[in-house]
């Protein structure tokens, strides 16, 4: 769907890009965490499991800015995975400001179950595109995103 501005060209362009790069986005959202098949995670939880995965712990400032993730938001998110037993806080004893957070022993086996589940999935969705094409928006999401900070 093509904006319905009628600005300048460079406007135009530029809207329709972002609609088709946001629609593309969250399309594929949805079709890898689509339903229940991944233990009913959203995936901002999935995202949280994993950084702390590959990670380790990390302060929830830390995550929220890895993730690009208002710590409110992220407050909300680790609530629900603390609750359903995912995670754990632990406050710092030298800057009790300082909330780590680690995955709990249900949360690394959730994780290291379903991780490889929604790695074939992102690679199902993605073969859409050619390897090439698949670097070539890697290189692309890589200079928007930095032109962004």
């Amino acid at each position: 769907m093509p904006t319905h501005h009628s600005g300048s060209p460079q406007q135009v362009l530029a809207l329709d890009t972002y609609i088709k790069l946001t629609r593309a986005a969250s399309s594929l959202d949805s079709s890898v965490f689509q339903g229940d098949s991944f233990e009913g995670l959203t995936h901002s939880q999935f995202s949280v499991l994993e950084t702390l995965y590959h990670l380790g712990p990390l302060s929830q400032g830390e995550l929220s800015a890895r993730l690009l993730k208002s710590t409110g938001n992220m407050t909300l998110v680790l609530d629900n995975l603390e609750k359903r037993g995912l995670v754990r806080r632990e406050r710092e004893r030298e800057d009790r400001r300082v909330v780590t957070l680690h995955l709990t022993p249900t949360g690394e086996l959730t994780i290291r179950r379903i991780f490889p589940q929604v790695a074939s999935a992102i690679t199902a969705q993605m073969s859409t595109l050619t390897p090439e094409e698949q670097g070539t928006l890697a290189q692309l999401c890589k200079k928007l995103g930095k032109g962004l900070r």
